[in-house]
């Protein structure tokens, strides 16, 4: 008989997956030990407290969304090539870490205090990144220069967190048609 040893990041992936699919007050540590065929207790040799594993989650989206941010900030070009760059990193890190991201953006909400502050200020950093692309467009010109920054991060930021809920990747969009439409929608808004 073969067994298999979980170890902390299978733990972390299987709390991120049951968290995304039944959320964080409908998962319980016995649910998480079922999914990885261990009882409930020994989870505790991986982490203290389910508290801790969705913040662990939550970091992990946290840090995924502010490298799609650092990495379209450095894109050549005007403002709508860099707001280009955030909206296909925003979808790119949805669909390829499904789990998490949907974690990230709704079960986020009930860490405790404790684990809150580094996760609220990562969102802020992220939110940041698309209102200096704002601000740029306005000041290049490939934006309207009346626009809002603030208001208009909140538009784009809620369409693209909309994305976990409805897209597909076996729908009839594909990932660059999506990125392609949602950008000519933002920019099309915008200016």
């Amino acid at each position: 008989m073969v067994t298999t040893r979980n170890t902390r990041a299978d733990v972390i992936e299987a709390a991120g997956r049951l968290f995304a699919e039944r959320g964080y007050h409908g998962t319980s540590m016995r649910d998480l030990g079922k999914e990885l065929g261990l009882l409930g207790s020994s989870l505790y040799s991986h982490v203290d407290s389910k508290q801790d594993l969705l913040a662990e989650v939550v970091a992990e989206g946290a840090a995924l969304f502010d490298a799609s941010a650092r990495a379209a900030l450095a894109v050549e070009g005007d403002a709508a090539t860099r707001l280009h760059a955030l909206i296909a990193g925003h979808v790119a890190v949805v669909v390829d870490n499904i789990d998490v991201a949907r974690t990230f953006l709704n079960e986020a909400r009930v860490l405790d205090p404790g684990h809150r502050g580094p996760i609220v200020a990562a969102r802020d950093r992220y939110e940041e990144a698309f209102r200096t692309v704002l601000r740029e467009g306005r000041s290049d010109g490939s934006l309207s220069a009346d626009i809002d920054p603030k208001i208009a991060s909140i538009f784009i930021l809620s369409i693209l967190n909309a994305v976990e809920r409805w897209y597909r990747t076996d729908g009839d969009l594909d990932r660059d048609q999506l990125v392609a439409q949602l950008s000519r929608f933002a920019v099309a808004a915008l200016n």
